[in-house]
């Protein structure tokens, strides 16, 4: 009987170190395989969608298996096992997990931002190379790429949910537009300075005549620490495009 069991054991530790290094190796591979992916990835951005909206999710995942690894190998050294010590390494195992997996969690959600909004910074503002002439192309003003952008574009930016770049190869006349979302990340919260400070809603308060200038208060709220606060913006008055047809033609 004694026999019998000892062997129960030595199968479990095998299974267990198997299973452990094959979560191990998983995540591993995933890893390696968003790294050659995004050393493959040579448009900047394409590049800067695939980080955004897949990284963290990358590195969750990679750290829920090698969690679950390290608890399959932390229970793999068995010799002998009551129903008492079953219960005992079960909570031990399952708690230590959640808690490794709560700090992994925070380490992503708050402070890893900080790091990976300098990545994406980097790369929206990297010069991009021109197709036609293999030069670097020219990033816009805001006032200058109103020329390249249609109405509804316009109407997109003015009330922030929508920003787009404008890069033009002043040799050739090639242009490229970049659409990025307005309000997609994050910012510093002035409060407790993690950043997870986000807008939560937008009212037009006043709307754009071809006179005047209209008014939109955009609603922040940390998702941390629930700090609250409101911000008006200017939208940019309507253009009369019936003037600027007149005057062209």
């Amino acid at each position: 009987m004694e026999e019998t069991s000892t062997q129960s054991f030595e199968a479990w530790n095998m299974w267990a170190q198997y299973i452990a290094y094959g979560l191990a190796g998983l995540s591993v591979l995933i890893l390696i395989g968003h790294i050659l992916k995004l050393g493959a990835t040579g448009d900047s951005k394409t590049k800067y969608d695939y980080i955004n909206r897949a990284e963290i999710n990358i590195l969750m995942t990679c750290s829920v298996l090698l969690i679950v690894g390290g608890g399959f190998y932390a229970n793999s050294y068995i010799a002998e096992l009551s129903i008492l010590w079953v219960g005992v390494r079960l909570f031990v195992t399952v708690s230590m997990g959640l808690i490794i997996g709560v700090i992994v969690q925070n380490l992503l959600k708050f402070y890893y931002p900080f790091y990976i909004e300098k990545r994406l910074k980097k790369l929206r503002y990297q010069p991009r190379i021109s197709p036609k002439t293999g030069k670097a192309m020219k990033l816009l003003s805001e006032e200058e790429e109103d020329v390249y952008l249609d109405e509804g574009m316009q109407a997109e930016e003015d009330i922030f949910s929508i920003d787009y770049d404008v890069w033009v190869d002043e040799e050739t006349g090639y242009t490229k537009i970049e659409k990025y979302s307005g309000h997609l990340h994050a910012l510093q919260c002035p409060e407790c300075n993690y950043q997870t400070y986000r807008v939560t809603k937008e009212e037009i308060m006043k709307s754009p005549s071809h006179t005047e200038e209209g008014e939109l208060l955009k609603h922040f709220e940390c998702g941390y620490c629930g700090h609250k606060s409101k911000k008006n913006f200017k939208i940019a008055m309507l253009r009369d495009t019936t003037a600027e047809e007149g005057a062209t033609a």
